[in-house]
């Protein structure tokens, strides 16, 4: 497996587990129709939102905030693979979506940044 794809699933890995000490309970992970994909769907410790978090996972943030890289194309396919997911599923709750970045590697305390309601899809063109 590629180095980028190892820091990927280890920073997957670690967002799960923040998640889960926050009280979420993951439902899905990776969870993919077609070519689009979420990272992580999870329920709110109340559970009555789902939320889809886009995890990104970076060794540094010199050059890139590891949130920059969430674009309109990401934030577009993020939303219709959530549509899919919520009319697949028969969902009937709130949605959110969040980002969950990681800077680190395996050899570091990862720095983990959580960003609540980071983008609508909807507003995307």
């Amino acid at each position: 497996m590629a180095a980028h794809n190892d820091l990927g699933k280890w920073g997957e890995e670690i967002a799960v587990n923040f998640l889960h000490k926050k009280g979420y309970t993951i439902r899905e992970c990776d969870w993919r129709i077609g070519h689009r994909d979420i990272d992580i769907i999870a329920l709110t410790p109340d559970m009555r939102t789902v939320v889809f978090v886009e995890v990104k996972t970076r060794t540094s943030n010199l050059v890139r905030a590891p949130e920059q890289a969430v674009d309109h194309r990401k934030i577009r396919n993020i939303g219709i693979a959530a549509n899919a997911y919520v009319k697949m599923n028969k969902i009937n709750l709130e949605l959110r979506f969040d980002v969950l970045t990681i800077v680190g590697d395996e050899n570091d305390i990862p720095v983990i940044e959580y960003l609540e309601d980071a983008f609508n899809p909807m507003l995307v063109y």
